[in-house]
């Protein structure tokens, strides 16, 4: 078959789970590939020589290769291509936004046509090594001992590849249970818990050790690890864990979240559980406040939550948002509302409660900082929103904890830690950092490629080599 034809193949479409069945609880939306539709969607793949898809891959996958795997049928050995340069192949193939990646460069969709379902082949072959998952082989011990301070992808994936090289590694975790965003943050129909339970337990398998309500800076100090607990290097990956807001009148009523809060309240604590008696407000009317995949995960929560109506309001317009396209399709399937170029100036209250937000209409004008087009409020636009519960989902900052936890360390204005982008190495000589904690994209797969580049360099730096 030559490569006009390839291009002639139909793109296998995911098979999702019928909006009927979807808000009865946390069942995973997307269902995975059947084998047939694997093999038939790695055949609309070119194999191009150059590959530009690789060039649009945050970790460097061999796109082509492990593709190739799968038109073989040997598809173990298409997860073990993927693993690498990804520890976590079942994680990415569901949450990585592919769309604006390795998909995005893809020739076959340059040509007019849908570029290869590259992230739907990871997650079966992710998925394939996890049903027939060996127990890894430990390396040989190195006598070194490195910490990592936090269990998100960043975290997760720096203590692998260091447990791959020989050395003792131990993860503090703040939380009762590892896995940071993607336990508390991202909702069980996109991201089962049992897959990212299944890659932490690897890690444990290559001999990770796990400190869990360990909270750096507080429980135990970074004087203690690297004195008296005999740890020579640090990775920080604490995420950013503290929430912005609004900023505006009545923000402090009751029935006013933050999207972390909310999450983690939910995925984390389980209120969706009717044998969990989880403290959290269930709103009959409620409003999520912003325009990414958080904003999204949110609202559809609280559909699942028993939600009479659930509205995202964002202040720029649809094609500004920078949610994946197939999670807002998937929100707009399941009945969700949008106010686009809508922003809140106020919050109404009644006994202490929210009851109702005053908003103004928006629109575009000139180009800001990001490149998108900028908000300006319209005069005389007021309008009001009856609302009894409201998560502000508008993004986060860098943990507070950065400052407590390493003393000295050199911060931006921001409040990101200042690394070598070559090294990852902070200011502090020995402590390396990475994911949300240092300027750039907040997603989960440049994360887990800060923490394989991290993990590299401190191995480099505990054998004395620059």
């Amino acid at each position: 078959m030559d490569n006009k034809e390839r291009m002639q193949l139909p793109y296998q479409e995911m098979p999702e789970l019928p909006v009927t069945q979807r808000l009865a609880g946390p069942v995973e939306v997307n269902r995975g590939y059947s084998e047939q539709q694997a093999l038939a969607e790695a055949e609309r793949c070119l194999q191009c020589k150059n590959a530009p898809c690789v060039a649009g891959c945050p970790v460097d996958i061999d796109i082509p290769a492990f593709i190739k795997l799968i038109r073989e049928k040997r598809y173990t050995q298409a997860g073990l291509k993927i693993k690498e340069t990804n520890s976590f192949p079942a994680i990415c193939g569901r949450v990585c936004p592919q769309e604006q990646q390795c998909q995005e460069k893809c020739v076959v969709g340059r040509a007019g046509h849908e570029p290869v379902g590259i992230g739907h082949l990871e997650r079966f072959v992710g998925d394939h090594l996890i049903a027939h998952s060996q127990k890894p082989s430990r390396a040989k011990p190195t006598g070194h001992k490195v910490a990592v301070v936090g269990s998100g992808p960043a975290g997760l994936t720096c203590a692998g590849e260091l447990a791959k090289l020989g050395h003792q590694v131990t993860i503090f975790e703040a939380l009762h249970e590892p896995g940071g965003v993607m336990i508390y943050g991202i909702p069980e129909f996109r991201l089962p818990n049992d897959i990212v339970r299944h890659e932490i337990k690897s890690l444990v398998d290559l001999g990770v050790q796990i400190s869990h309500d360990t909270v750096v800076g507080r429980t135990v100090t970074m004087d203690e690890i690297r004195g008296e607990m005999g740890f020579e290097a640090v990775f920080l990956g604490l995420g950013a864990g503290s929430p912005r807001f609004l900023n505006i009148d009545g923000e402090n009523l009751r029935g006013i979240y933050s999207a972390n809060e909310y999450l983690t309240r939910v995925n984390l604590l389980q209120a969706y559980r009717d044998d969990y008696d989880t403290p959290i407000r269930r709103g009959q009317y409620v409003t999520v406040i912003g325009g990414g995949n958080v904003t999204v995960d949110a609202a559809r929560w609280a559909l699942r939550l028993g939600a009479q109506t659930v509205t995202i309001v964002y202040r720029r317009s649809r094609q500004q948002m920078p949610a994946r396209i197939e999670e807002v399709r998937h929100a707009e399937e399941e009945g969700i509302q949008f106010q686009f170029l809508t922003q809140p100036i106020k919050f109404i209250g009644e006994d202490g409660d929210v009851v109702g937000m005053e908003c103004i209409r928006m629109e575009l004008g000139e180009p800001d900082a990001s490149g998108r087009p900028r908000p300006v409020p319209m005069a005389d636009s007021e309008f009001t929103i009856d609302t009894d519960l409201v998560v502000i989902a508008i993004g986060a900052r860098v943990s507070p904890l950065v400052p407590i936890a390493v003393p000295g360390i050199e911060l931006d204005e921001s409040g990101h830690v200042i690394v070598n982008p070559e090294t990852l190495e902070s200011s502090v000589p020995g402590i390396f950092a990475g994911g949300d904690l240092i300027p750039g994209e907040e997603t989960v797969v440049r994360g887990m490629g800060n923490g394989r580049q991290a993990a590299q360099s401190i191995h480099q730096y505990l054998i004395g080599r620059d």
